[in-house]
């Protein structure tokens, strides 16, 4: 059933796709499109149908025809093409088999170790397969994981005519790093009843509950002069940026929250005496608190330059994304679906918030509920990722089991 999972999942994580967000183009990168191509011959050799390339979003788009003669709902399984800003060129996965629970040597020459010391959740996967970087890129399990975990599913529906299952849809998308990938995505062309993004951490993840997500800029004018002669004349920027840090809740930041509890993070400054950048992300499950905290980023603006005497801080807002949860509590088939596909193959849902979003709380408020399963990566977005076979095997039977439970529906 799985044979071809990991050399698939192989060839994916070592082709390119790093997105851009200073980009204009869709896809952001020329090599998402090559990887999409790519995607599109796998997916027409296999046999599906109305596999298409969409310019105009980036879409990979493909069906699977339903094989029974009752009308059922279609369902839809998405995931990302794009991987994270850390260095994705040259990815060399490591294989280590029968995990012993001791630190793994990334690479000796580097001295990089993924370690149990750092890393507890590794103690989890003693026994298993996992799949490591070479501590020089990220592994881009995130989200190849989801890509390989749908096609092998797929594949074993194609297989396997006695498992019956309605129409089923599948989309590959681009840009989900930078926020930007499911911005133009055609909900009426994919023509679900609901979706998935399989796009989660460990087994058991079953997640509708996402951030509201915003982002801030502020562009700070300051006035330089000689040093030894700027008393009373000179305006630092640099200052006046990490004064406008301190005037933010010192707790309200990623390092030091949890759960459901919110956060300005600060994750870009650079500039001069004479000009100053800030970069912010506004994040809270909570809408009344998330506009709170954008009302409180422009209240600190206000103050500040009103202290100043003229506007020398710009502050930019730019909503991202909602809850998703918003949409999807108004219709919970597929997290009921869900839920009962991973019980009926003995995995305990995890059922709990998304720090942090995806495709589908886009993709729900544009009208199709899509909820986030499990794909089996730890540690994204970096050196020390790591999935282990058993997981993607895993989530391979949940698609699988979706797919099939919906066909009993009515």
């Amino acid at each position: 059933m799985y044979e071809n999972l990991v050399p698939r999942f192989i060839r994916y994580v070592q082709t390119e796709t790093r997105s851009d967000e200073t980009s204009t183009t869709i896809p952001t990168t020329q090599s998402q499109v090559d990887f999409a191509k790519m995607l599109m011959n796998e997916l027409t050799e296999m046999g599906l149908e109305e596999v298409e390339y969409n310019t105009n979003n980036g879409y990979v788009t493909a069906t699977l025809p339903s094989n029974i003669d009752k009308e059922v709902p279609a369902v839809g399984f998405i995931a990302h093409m794009d991987t994270a800003d850390f260095n994705a060129e040259n990815v060399q996965p490591q294989i280590h088999e029968n995990y012993d629970g001791s630190a793994i040597v990334l690479n000796e020459e580097e001295n990089i170790i993924l370690s149990p010391a750092d890393f507890p959740n590794l103690k989890k996967y003693v026994g298993q397969t996992l799949i490591t970087t070479d501590g020089t890129t990220l592994l881009g399990s995130d989200d190849k994981s989801g890509i390989a975990e749908i096609m092998t599913a797929l594949e074993i529906m194609l297989n396997d005519p006695s498992i019956k299952h309605g129409k089923i849809r599948v989309g590959f998308g681009p840009d989900e790093e930078i926020g930007i990938g499911a911005d133009r995505f055609d909900v009426q062309h994919f023509a679900t009843d609901f979706a998935y993004t399989v796009d989660g951490g460990p087994v058991g993840e079953l997640e509708y509950e996402s951030f509201n997500a915003a982002s801030a800029r502020l562009k700070i004018q300051g006035k330089n002069v000689h040093p030894g002669t700027a008393k009373d004349q000179m305006v630092n920027a640099l200052k006046l940026a990490l004064a406008f840090d301190r005037k933010l809740p010192e707790l309200d930041a990623p390092e030091h929250t949890e759960g459901r509890e919110g956060f300005y993070h600060l994750h870009g400054l650079r500039g001069t005496e004479e000009a100053a950048e800030m970069e912010y992300i506004i994040r809270d499950h909570d809408r009344t608190l998330f506009e709170h905290r954008k009302e409180t980023m422009q209240r600190i603006t206000d103050a500040m330059n009103k202290e100043l005497g003229m506007e020398r801080i710009h502050l930019t807002l730019k909503d991202q994304y909602y809850n998703m949860r918003e949409v999807i509590e108004k219709d919970m088939r597929p997290v009921e679906v869900a839920k009962k596909a991973m019980e009926n193959l003995n995995i305990e849902p995890i059922i709990k918030p998304i720090r942090g979003g995806t495709d589908g709380s886009k993709i729900s408020f544009m009208g199709l509920p899509t909820p986030n399963i499990f794909a089996g990566g730890e540690n994204f977005h970096g050196r020390y990722e790591f999935v282990s076979v058993e997981s993607m095997q895993r989530a391979t039977d949940v698609i699988v089991e979706i797919a099939r439970l919906t066909a009993e529906k009515n």
